[in-house]
């Protein structure tokens, strides 16, 4: 049976329907992941279950994260990321399915010790699962868009959503270091995002961080139904 690898963060930081699954602590050549296990599933849930406090984006241990998930046997991996739009029409509550992404800081690599240049993409396949799931359960969802990565913790600022609007319709913090390390890692990586906001500026509403993390969670049940649904429907 396949095993696939699910990664979230916001959206999922209270979600209680993944409780049942049970706990281990990989070691491996990167450092150590908390990961939570079940049969045919294993998910980590990116800035820490169960922790004192939640680890900032950029302290994400990427390269742990997705060792661990290939040493328990994955091969293709389903993120969840909260996402704040780039383009007006872009609502909060809309869902996408990336099929590009910017990332001009720096992202980590496992290549630190070798000249390797690998061609980072999104996978076509899991990306057309997700897609065609949304479509089997009537869920809408955007089939295609552009991520853009900042390094966070910090928000960007006005002047930097008007630029990187031009390029792309949301912004994250953490997708991208995710895609490349998958793709050194020759893992199948795809995303679905969560549009939890309007990136600053974008409206004359203030930008709050309550506001993000209420949206996220609203999003968290459908998309649930989406990966529940592909996870019942993956060949064995």
């Amino acid at each position: 049976m396949k095993i696939l690898g699910l990664i979230a963060g916001t959206s999922f930081q209270e979600e209680q329907s993944l409780d049942y699954l049970v706990e281990k602590r990989i070691e491996n050549e990167f450092g150590t992941a908390q990961v939570l296990c079940q049969k045919g599933l294993v998910y980590i849930s990116r800035h820490g279950k169960g922790y004192p406090g939640q680890i900032p984006p950029h302290m994400i241990n990427h390269k742990a994260n997705l060792k661990a998930m290939k040493d328990l046997g994955v091969e293709e991996i389903i993120s969840v990321n909260s996402t704040g739009s780039l383009k007006i029409e872009l609502e909060p509550g809309t869902l996408i399915v990336p099929d590009d992404f910017i990332s001009l800081s720096e992202t980590p690599t496992i290549f630190d010790d070798e000249q390797r240049h690998i061609i980072p993409t999104l996978s076509g396949k899991i990306r057309q699962k997700l897609i065609a799931a949304s479509e089997k359960l009537g869920i809408s969802l955007i089939t295609n868009g552009t991520y853009c990565q900042t390094r966070g913790p910090r928000l960007e600022t006005k002047a930097e959503i008007r630029m990187m609007s031009r390029y792309a319709d949301i912004v994250g913090m953490t997708m991208a270091s995710e895609a490349v390390i998958a793709c050194e890692m020759d893992l199948e990586y795809a995303s679905i995002c969560s549009v939890d906001n309007f990136g600053h500026g974008l409206t004359d509403n203030p930008l709050t961080t309550q506001e993000i993390k209420e949206n996220a969670r609203k999003n968290s049940g459908i998309i649930l139904t989406i990966i529940d649904y592909c996870l019942k429907n993956e060949p064995s």
